[in-house]
């Protein structure tokens, strides 16, 4: 069996106001996430088609699409965004991450759409948004509220904005 690989992209910024950096996170849309907050939020990505080998494209796309907004092509200084290396979710999924600064009024964000049978088993199908809000988070907030799993990309962020170098320890 193949591995899954999801690809997604950390959008965070640096305000006067803020010691550390703010990271946008979104939220998962449907009827089963609704009621559910930490523990669940998550970065913008998505899984490859069987025609992406690009992964940081695959992040792209996944990125405009389920934030209605394309990511920055690249930091503010002109250089590549920052490789944040991959996690392991609960599931098995490898999701690989990529940091790029920049800036997004969440009240703007725009996700894709899913459809699910909802109620189970009612025969009516239903259209929900992929992520149903995007937020700015300090690292501390972002760690409450990211699946656990993904908890290492905010430590390696706040790493290379620090910076620290990404080493393989700190990638793992």
């Amino acid at each position: 069996m193949a591995v899954r690989k999801s690809a997604g992209i950390i959008l965070f910024r640096r305000t006067a106001a803020a010691r550390e950096p703010e990271i946008l996170l979104g939220h998962p849309g449907g009827p089963l996430f609704a009621r559910r907050d930490e523990g669940y939020w998550s970065i913008p990505k998505g899984e490859p088609d069987h025609t992406d080998a690009d992964l940081l494209a695959v992040a792209r796309r996944e990125f405009a699409e389920e934030v209605g907004r394309p990511a920055p092509s690249c930091q503010p200084d002109g250089s590549a965004p920052i490789s944040l290396g991959t996690i392991v979710q609960k599931g098995g999924k490898v999701v690989y991450a990529w940091a790029i600064e920049g800036d997004l009024d969440p009240a703007t964000a725009r996700s894709n759409v899913f459809e699910l049978e909802w109620p189970p088993g009612s025969g009516r199908r239903e259209s929900f948004p992929e992520i149903d809000r995007v937020a700015w988070f300090a690292p501390g907030e972002a760690r409450r509220r990211l699946k656990p799993a993904q908890i290492s990309f905010v430590n390696r962020l706040i790493a290379a904005v620090d910076g620290e170098s990404l080493t393989s320890e700190t990638t793992r």
